[in-house]
Parts: structure tokens; C-alpha cells; sequence
């Protein structure tokens, strides 16, 4: 098998000397520079193919003799090699090795060649896998094949592709229970954020489309991701002026915190184990994790933003008491910036300067604590001007909101500490993590494929995604080859 890997390497030398061949021709015809790089690439994948070729070679088809003896059992060495394919970055390779068990038939128990290259156990290289899915969890199943195809000239179908994504993903979970909680420096200020956002699902059991959608009912049925956040930040004292100028005169100060060691995470509520699984309360048995492991030893105020959401603040009153930390919990004023335009346009017309000075002047009273006179005010201009009834509406839903998250409205507290007020953070995290790699034109998702992309979108998001994939392929290999020490020990025996 010495003489395999020496007759791999001498063809790899070939292909070398015509690679100097060919640069010496295209010197001489003046070729264009782009021309000259698109073909050397293609013929320096065929030499990297050849060179792994002699690589692999050079194991000698993991024979290590006719017998093995590997826990108490002697294993005999089956009579022909087996073959399987393994498609690399350079091109697809046959390898041929020999497995060692009791029959043909059987169960192969030790194939030495697998474990000392540690194979994966399908068909595609690690390498190949990680650029595939680096490239997935960004752009569609369909560009990402196109993008592979075109650098690497490999052929890969869309459901490899998506296969393969459910397959990455089942470590993300093992990998976070074991992930230290942050490296990092921390900020004195714990936040913690949730918000829902839709993905579109396929039609249950493959159900046909309605000839006409029912009233009410929606061409793409959706179902709710939970999305969490958890971050440190510094404080930053703001006054109510300055926050209006920032918000609405974009006037946003350059020298503000950035927030430290951010993490996301995004749930569906799937069938775990037979059993119905709630996204929202696997978020919020996150986030306690995170509580306990981020703040412990440490007396840290603990801020919780969120948009409003009923069900989210019994979530996170809940949290209070798992915790058993006090958590302040803050309206995203965002989402009351939202509801201020509403009302302003009951009275005056979108896009007027009365509109805005409405705004602004209701948001600086908000921020400076005074709720209950902004309150008062809007009910009072609902009763003195002459409203239509569709306005009316509007406005009484306005008012609703802020008397239902009246006590979440402690702007003035939190601006004098240097509180977060917006959470910004979940709410670009449901942009990035939800909506931009999830509602592309015409995709639909079934539970299992949502859920995997959304687990490795919060890897790479969270800047994990290299220590994420060295630890995928350290315990695959572990599992797939234990026997790999012992393997090892004795090629080194047999030379």
C-alpha cells in the first residue's frame, strides 16, 4: 500500500508539472489574468483530490493483520475491502478499507481506516459541511447549492443540504450544556429580552390549498418563534430631552455602551419525547440558567424589556420566583412610541409637524414618570374632539395599552439609573435570527427543519460557530469511533 500512496503522489506530480505546463502557455497566448485564475482553480481542486487521494493511501486500507482482538473478543478481518464514498472539498474519493467483525453479514464492528481518519459518519467531509451550512444558515438551501457549485464544482442536492442541517443541529443542544457561560468581562447591568416572531409552516400533512382562503384565514400559516436575548451593558444616564432628541431627531450619542457577551436563542413549540414543548417556556428556563450562572456571586440590578406581551410578563414574573432575584421589568419604548403615533394620528394628519410635537411632547412626559398625566390627557381628548368611531377605536386601544403596562412605565427610574429602556437587542435578534433567513419568497418550513435552522442561526449569530464545529466533530468521532485509541496503538505496532 506503500507503492498506492507513492503512485498518488506521482500523479499528483504530474498534475503539477502540467499545472506549470499550462502557466507557461497562457504566458505565451496572453491570456486574460481572470481566465488564467478560473482554470488553475479547477485543476489546483484536481491536484488538492489527488494528494488527499495519496493521503488516505498511506494507511494502507486500515489492514492490521488478519486478526484483531478488541474487548475480550478476536475479530477476523473480512475477506475484500468495502467501499465508501467521501466527497471533500477537492471532489468525491472512494476509499477502500478493510472492516473487521464475526461475518460479512453482520454488523461491521471495527473499521480501522474510518477510525484513524475519523469519518464522518456520512458521506460529506466535515470541512465540506461546515462551508455547506456556513452558507445555509444565511441564504436559501437553493443559493447555497448554487454558491458551492459554482467554487467547488460539486453537485449537491437541496435536500443533502437540508439533511444535512437537521443532522448539525442535533449537537447544538449537548454543545450549549456544556459551553462556559461567558469568557468575557462583564457588564454591571444583567438584561434579559423575549419577543415572538412567525415563521411560515407548510399545510399540516401536506393538506391541499384551499381553492378560497376562508375569511380570516391566512395564505401562509405561521407559527410562533420565541426569541431570547441576555446581555451585560453599562449604564447610561440619560435625560428625558436627550432620549426624545435621540429617538426622534436622530441625534444618537456616538459614545454609548455596547452590550457585552450577547446571546440568542429561538424555540418553536414542537413534540419532545411524546410531549408537548412550549418555545416560550424553554426560553425562559434559558434565561434562569443564564440568571443564575451570569449573576452568581455578583449584586447586579437585572432589567427585563419586553414589548407588552401579556403572557411574556407572567413569564417573567415567573422567572422572579425561579430565580429568586428581583428583575425590573421595563415597556420597550419602543412599542410605546408605536401607540403615541396611533393617537396622534386621531388628531392630526400623518406626516404633520402637529403630529410630531404630539409625540414628542407625550414621550417626554412618559419618560419623565408622569404616565398617569399622559393617560389622563389622551382620555380627555377623546372626549372633547368629535371623533369617528373607527378613530375612537383606535385611540381607546392606545389607552388600554398603557393602562395595562402602566407599571412597567418607570422611565424616569430607569433613565436616572442608566437602564436599557428598548429592546432593541431581541428586537433585531428576531430580524436576524427569524425573519431574514426564515420568510425568504415562497419557504415554508416544517417543524424539525425550522427548528434546527433556528438553533444553528443562534450559533452563528452568537459568534460560536468555529468552537461550535470543533466540538460537533470531537464527540461524533468519539462516539462513532471508540475504539480509535486502540486502533491507533496498533498501526503504530504494525508500522
Amino acid at each position: 500500500m506503500i507503492m498506492a500512496q507513492e503512485q498518488a503522489i506521482l500523479k499528483a506530480q504530474k498534475q503539477f508539472a502540467q499545472i506549470q505546463d499550462f502557466l507557461r502557455q497562457a504566458c505565451v497566448a496572453g491570456q486574460p489574468i481572470d481566465q488564467v485564475e478560473l482554470d488553475l482553480w479547477g485543476q489546483v481542486l484536481q491536484l488538492g483530490r489527488q494528494l488527499l487521494e495519496g493521503y488516505v493511501a498511506g494507511y494502507q486500507q486500515g489492514d492490521l493483520g488478519p486478526t484483531l482482538e478488541q474487548d475480550g473478543r478476536v475479530l477476523r478481518r473480512l475477506e475484500q475491502p468495502h467501499v465508501r464514498r467521501y466527497v471533500s472539498i477537492f471532489g468525491p474519493l472512494e476509499i477502500a478499507r478493510y472492516v473487521y467483525g464475526t461475518r460479512e453479514t453482520q454488523k461491521h464492528e471495527v473499521i480501522p481506516l474510518d477510525a484513524l481518519l475519523a469519518l464522518p459518519e456520512s458521506e460529506f467531509s466535515y470541512v465540506l459541511q461546515d462551508w455547506d451550512q456556513g452558507l445555509c444558515v444565511k441564504n436559501s438551501y437553493a443559493e447555497s447549492q448554487g454558491t458551492i457549485q459554482r467554487i467547488l464544482r460539486l453537485g449537491q442536492s437541496v435536500l443533502s443540504l437540508e439533511q444535512m442541517n437537521c443532522q448539525m443541529a442535533a449537537a447544538v443542544e449537548p454543545f450549549w450544556a456544556q459551553q462556559p457561560v461567558a469568557a468575557e468581562p462583564e457588564g454591571p447591568i444583567l438584561v434579559v429580552t423575549a419577543d415572538g416572531k412567525g415563521v411560515p409552516m407548510r399545510r399540516k400533512d401536506g393538506g391541499t390549498k384551499p381553492v378560497r382562503r376562508k375569511k380570516g384565514q391566512k395564505a401562509n400559516p405561521k407559527r410562533e418563534a420565541c426569541v431570547g436575548g441576555v446581555y451585560t451593558i453599562a449604564p447610561f444616564v440619560r435625560s428625558a430631552e436627550e432620549v426624545v432628541d435621540e429617538i426622534l431627531r436622530d441625534k444618537r450619542k456616538a459614545d454609548r455602551p455596547r452590550p457585552q457577551n450577547k446571546k440568542l436563542h429561538a424555540e418553536l413549540t414542537r413534540v419532545i419525547e411524546g410531549q408537548e414543548s412550549h418555545g416560550k417556556d424553554r426560553i425562559f428556563s434559558w434565561l434562569a440558567e443564564q440568571i443564575r450562572a451570569r449573576n452568581a456571586g455578583r449584586d447586579q440590578p437585572i432589567i427585563a424589556v419586553c414589548d407588552g406581551d401579556r403572557v411574556l410578563w407572567e413569564k417573567v414574573r415567573a422567572l422572579m420566583q425561579t430565580v429568586g432575584l428581583p428583575i425590573l421589568c421595563v415597556l420597550d419604548i419602543f412599542h410605546v412610541l408605536e401607540r403615541l403615533w396611533v393617537a396622534a394620528h386621531c388628531f392630526h394628519p400623518e406626516g404633520s409637524d402637529e403630529a410630531k410635537t404630539f409625540v414628542a411632547e407625550r414621550l417626554r412626559r412618559l419618560l419623565e414618570g408622569d404616565v398617569g398625566y399622559v393617560i389622563g390627557g389622551l382620555k380627555q381628548m377623546g372626549t372633547k374632539h368629535q371623533l369617528k368611531s373607527s378613530k375612537r377605536q383606535r385611540l381607546a386601544k392606545v389607552i388600554t395599552y398603557l393602562e395595562n403596562n402602566r407599571s412597567y412605565m418607570r422611565y424616569d427610574v430607569c433613565l436616572a439609573q442608566g437602564y436599557p429602556i428598548g429592546s432593541g437587542v431581541v428586537e433585531g435578534a428576531c430580524r436576524h435570527v427569524v425573519k431574514d433567513r426564515m420568510e425568504g419568497t415562497g419557504m415554508h418550513w416544517c417543524i424539525p427543519g425550522a427548528q434546527a435552522m433556528l438553533h444553528l442561526r443562534a450559533i452563528y449569530l452568537n459568534g460560536d460557530w468555529d468552537t461550535f464545529q470543533g466540538y460537533r466533530i470531537e464527540t461524533a468521532t468519539q462516539q462513532l469511533y471508540p475504539y480509535r485509541p486502540f486502533v491507533h496503538r496498533l498501526y503504530r505496532k504494525t508500522g
